[in-house]
């Protein structure tokens, strides 16, 4: 028989030993409907609005715990989530899995024949009266519901995560930059997503991010979930009223047919100056022919995923100040006075979307830059267009490890272009950028403190 002083110290060690056991990695998924109904604007007021859906548009997510508070990464087949909407949209989902809304990684895809949802520029635009919607305040608020209940409803099947899954593969004629040399050699940026014009189409492909990486998460040789990261512009054809996730949406749910017992999400990486044009002339039979090449990769890199043993990840976010944008044509007053003056309803909603977005930074409210680090692998998403050499400046911040990015998260700044973009009078700049010069060293400055390593 044990003495009494041996059983009271057996029973005050058997705490602290399960005290000191790592708690267990779990992953939950989940998805829901996201389409717009008809008669609704895409891309912001800037596209025909719905007339038909093509395919449906989907959120896709999943809910880590084990690791703190729980993590959500969130993918969105809308072409943007901006400003109070973000904010709106993270705490709704915050809220529902019992955790704060900076731990809710949020992107869009940035599909076209999608929507733009911007709270406060729509309330902007039924304020002054303005004849132009960006996109129904009501509707988001339903959709944004939809998916808040799936990911609370997803908490009941958490699985256990054992392992990582870490794969790549080049994509082959897929993407190519705006930016190309002309045949005298001068500097050229409108190869857009659709390219007619044949000399521009022959170009090079500029500076890309050859490579699709699929991170993905593992109970044993069970498979729960994959993301699949690649930067291209998303768009094949669109500006025609049929609602679509586009190439990269069917290139997914045809690796999810692959995979049925794991859920497959991709995030469009830091594409603002990425598109499908050297490879696409528009033509709507281009759209599976893009599909089928994004897929191949998606398939590559899953079959010759890497699997290691995982531990609980870190989670950390900094802020990211950008300045708004300056110059007479984007002052308040001007946006202002756009608002109801400008001749066209989309004009408005530029205006709107820019004094948005200009509202938020005079507030000094900044932007989320976050990462999910494993260690030897790590998910960040970075804001809105930014361009492709973002993306691979969060590769080189951490050249030995598998670094997962993520574009199109708060959409309010528009297109983050590199300072060259600039000096080199890149077209794409002349309205859907609302941040000032000076943008690339305070994004760069962001990312390196972000990934790195504790």
């Amino acid at each position: 028989m044990p003495t009494r002083r041996a059983a009271l110290a057996a029973l005050a060690a058997a705490p602290l030993a399960a005290a000191q056991e790592p708690p267990a990695l779990t992953l939950s998924t989940f998805s829901a409907e996201v389409t717009i109904p008809a008669g609704h604007p895409c891309m912001g007021g800037g596209v025909a609005p719905v007339k038909e859906v093509l395919d449906p548009l989907e959120a896709r997510g999943f809910v880590l715990r084990g690791a703190g508070r729980p993590v959500v990464f969130l993918a969105v087949d809308w072409c943007e989530i901006r400003n109070a909407a973000y904010d709106r949209f993270r705490a709704k989902v915050a809220a529902a899995v019992g955790t704060d809304p900076v731990r809710v990684m949020l992107c869009a895809l940035h599909q076209h024949d999608a929507p733009i949802f911007d709270t406060a520029a729509e309330e902007l635009l039924e304020k002054h009266k303005a004849g132009a919607s960006v996109g129904s305040v009501a509707v988001f608020e339903r959709l944004t519901s939809a998916v808040a209940d799936a990911a609370a409803a997803c908490l009941k099947t958490a699985r256990r995560v054992t392992h990582l899954g870490t794969g790549r593969a080049r994509v082959d004629q897929v993407a190519s930059n705006r930016r190309y040399l002309d045949d005298a050699g001068a500097v050229r940026y409108n190869r857009m997503s659709a390219t007619r014009d044949p000399k521009v189409r022959a170009a090079g492909e500029g500076m890309i991010d050859p490579e699709l990486k699929l991170l993905s998460f593992w109970d044993g040789d069970a498979p729960l979930a994959g993301l699949s990261a690649y930067a291209v512009h998303p768009m094949s054809f669109y500006g025609r009223g049929g609602v679509s996730a586009d190439f990269v949406g069917l290139a997914r749910r045809r690796l999810q047919a692959d995979t049925p017992a794991a859920l497959q999400l991709y995030a469009s990486g830091c594409s603002g100056n990425v598109t499908a044009g050297k490879f696409n002339d528009g033509d709507p039979g281009n759209r599976p022919v893009l599909a089928d090449r994004v897929y191949r990769a998606m398939a590559a890199a899953w079959r010759d995923t890497r699997k290691t043993p995982v531990t609980a990840p870190t989670f950390r976010s900094v802020p990211l100040t950008l300045e708004a944008r300056g110059g007479h044509e984007f002052t308040v007053e001007a946006l202002t006075r756009r608002l109801t003056s400008d001749a066209r309803p989309f004009g408005r909603c530029l205006a709107a979307l820019g004094l948005s977005w200009a509202n938020r930074v005079r507030a000094g409210v900044p932007v989320d830059v976050p990462v999910l680090d494993f260690g030897g692998a790590a998910l960040t998403v970075l804001p809105a267009e930014s361009y492709v050499e973002f993306q691979l400046a969060a590769q080189r911040a951490r050249p030995d490890d598998f670094v997962v990015v993520a574009g199109y998260g708060e959409c309010g700044p528009g297109y983050i272009p590199v300072e060259r973009a600039w000096a080199e009078n890149d077209g794409n700049l002349s309205d859907w950028c609302w941040v000032a010069r000076g943008s690339e060293a305070r994004m760069t400055d962001a990312i390196r403190r972000a990934l790195a390593r504790g």
